[in-house]
Formats: C-alpha cells, structure tokens, sequence
C-alpha cells in the first residue's frame, strides 16, 4: 500500500472552506496514526475563484487536479452570482469534464443516532442503505445550450458507450452489496431514456447473479420515500441523479450527512465533496454540519489512494461521535463545527467502539 499522497483542497465558497478544514483536521490525524503522509495543496473555485481569478475555475487550478493522486472539494455557489454572465457552478462542471469523472456515488443510509431528525416514520427508515450511481459528465447539463429571452434550450445527449460505462460501476457495486440494481429513466416519453434502459439491460447481461429492474423517475421519487428499503444500487443519468440523490437527504435526516465520490477510469482523480450546498446564510455561524465532508474525505481514502483501513478508521470516529450526540444544529443537536470536528478527531485513532 502506498503511504505518501498530493491531496488538492478546493474549499470553494459559503461554508466550503469551514468543512474542508474540519476534513483536514480529521484527515490528518487519521494520516499520522496509520503513518500515512498528506501533502496539500489549496486552490479557488466557483464564486470566489470569479471574484479573485475572473474565471470559476483556472487552468492552473484544473492542471494541478490533474496531477493530484485526489480531490477534496468544498461547495460551489452564491446568490451574487444567480444572474451574472458566470456561475460558479459553472467551475464544478468543468472540472469534472476535464477529469472524465462520469460516475458519482452517492451513498444513502439510515443512522439509528439521528432517525429522529428525519420527518419520516422509524419503521420506513430503519434498515435503509442505498447507493446512488448517477452518470456525470453527459445529459443535459452538459449538452449544446441556447439561452435567450423569448427561447431557451439544454440538449440532453447520451451514448452507448456512456452508459455502459455508468452502468458497470452500478454492477459491480451491487455484487457487494444487496445484488440488485434499479435502473431509473423516462422511457415513456425520452428517447434518450429508451437508449438508456436498452443499454443497461444489456449490460445486466454481464451480471448474473444481480437483478434488474427498472423505474421510471416519477415513480422512483415516490417510492424513495415511501419504501426506500426497496432500494439497494440506483443508476441513472446525470440531472435525475442530481435530483433523487437530494430528495434522498430526508432519509438520514439532512444533507449535511450525504457524501459523494465522483469516479472515471482507473488513475483518474477522483473528487469527493459532499453533496449540500454551500449555505451562505450560516457562514461563520458554527453550525455547518462537517460530517459529510468528513465522509467524503473516508471514501477519498477507500477510493482513490487505496487505503481502506484509514477510511475504516474516519468511519468509525464518525459513527462513535454521533452516538455520543455530538450533533449540530441540522440535527437537532446544538453542537459547534469545531466541537464535532474534535470529537470526530478524538475517535478517529481510538479505536471502533470507543466513546
């Protein structure tokens, strides 16, 4: 196993830079107890990365990505920038591009220490554990773009080749995990859901031993509320994604617990961010819930630099400190930033089951 990393931290806008500095403080510990080695290098993007640079993402910044061994990333976006000629978000989409990331796991699990801060019931949420697989670099958010006052329009484009590629990752999750796949599309009505659904079906081919089914969008929505166990891996493409991935943050309770791990070809950076926003109306506060970045920066270990056993250990803090309620304000609890920061720190190198 290697020991020795060139992290990129992009802490981004609002309350981006407070997380990623809670992520490092537990990085780092985790790091020095496994004698792993860290070496950060620190970049703009998004609104702060206009304002300062007059672009939301540099080359420089997507060269130095590029030859990271990963991507620890903040939050992107605010209001300022709602009508301007450049939108932070659009600094994210490019990165990913450039990268190639085109598969996004987002997991989903209900966390008996905060059952209570979702509005569903405890017997809809108990056993919940869902893996989310959204295609990121194609779709309508990527496609030819016509933007007026009278007419506007986003083409959404999808290859066979891009969703072979989506769909293996969903697969191969699945093999490790409850065995099913939900395929979900709108093939009632789009055509590039109707190419979607023939691709993955023909991939399910490949997969023997995991079922298939497939829903439409509509209908997944419902039921990720209703019965939410019925679901182990979702994949679909990039804006449904997007969509169901935040519906699914009432699961836990808030989207401060939700992580995120953007993949592409093996050797390829992957960027973990989570998946809230960037919440300009609490920066400074100390009530941004760093769990989620904390989780992200786990699956940055597991994922990209191999090291299951620093992921297994930022896990394990995480779980122990939300049992001893070290909770901010999102859920229900009235902890600051920093003093979940310190607990997660605390356990990080204690040892599972340690409180």
């Amino acid at each position: 196993m290697r020991d020795s990393f060139d992290i990129l931290l992009l802490p981004g806008d609002g309350i981006g830079p407070e997380v990623v500095g809670s992520a490092r403080t537990v990085m780092d510990a985790a790091a020095d107890h496994f004698g792993v080695k860290l070496r950060y290098e620190e970049r703009k993007i998004g609104g702060v990365a206009i304002r300062e640079e007059g672009e939301p993402v540099s080359d420089e910044t997507l060269e130095a990505a590029k030859n990271s061994d990963a991507i620890l990333l903040g939050a992107v976006g605010h209001p300022d920038f709602d009508r301007g000629p450049q939108r932070p978000e659009a600094g994210l989409l490019k990165l990913r591009k450039h990268l190639g990331v085109f598969a996004n796991l987002r997991p989903v699990a209900a966390i008996p220490a905060i059952l209570s801060a979702s509005p569903l019931k405890k017997e809809v949420l108990e056993g919940v554990d869902i893996l989310i697989v959204r295609e990121l670099t194609g779709g309508a958010y990527f496609g030819e773009k016509e933007e007026g006052e009278e007419r506007a329009s986003d083409l959404s484009v999808y290859t066979r080749e891009e969703v072979e590629r989506v769909a293996r990752v969903a697969f191969e999750a699945a093999e490790g995990r409850g065995g099913r796949v939900t395929s979900v599309d709108k093939a009632n009505v789009m055509a590039t859901s109707r190419l979607w659904r023939a691709v993955v079906s023909d991939v399910a081919g490949e997969y023997p031993d995991v079922a298939l089914d497939h829903l439409l969008v509509d209908a997944a929505a419902m039921l990720l509320i209703q019965n939410p166990r019925r679901f182990d891996v979702i994949v679909t493409e990039n804006l449904f994604g997007d969509i169901l991935s935040d519906e699914a943050a009432i699961l836990p309770g808030s989207m401060g617990m939700l992580s995120s791990a953007s993949l592409g070809e093996p050797g390829v950076p992957g960027i973990f961010e989570p998946v809230h926003g960037s919440a300009p109306d609490i920066v400074g506060t100390h009530k941004a819930n760093p769990y989620a970045t904390i989780l992200s920066a786990a699956a940055m270990f597991r994922h990209s630099l191999g090291r299951p056993d620093v992921a297994g250990a930022i896990e394990r803090g995480v779980s122990v400190a939300m049992e001893a309620h070290y909770l901010t304000p999102d859920l229900g609890g009235d902890k600051t930033t920093e003093e979940v920061t310190e607990a997660v720190t605390r356990w990080v190198t204690a040892g599972e089951g340690v409180a």
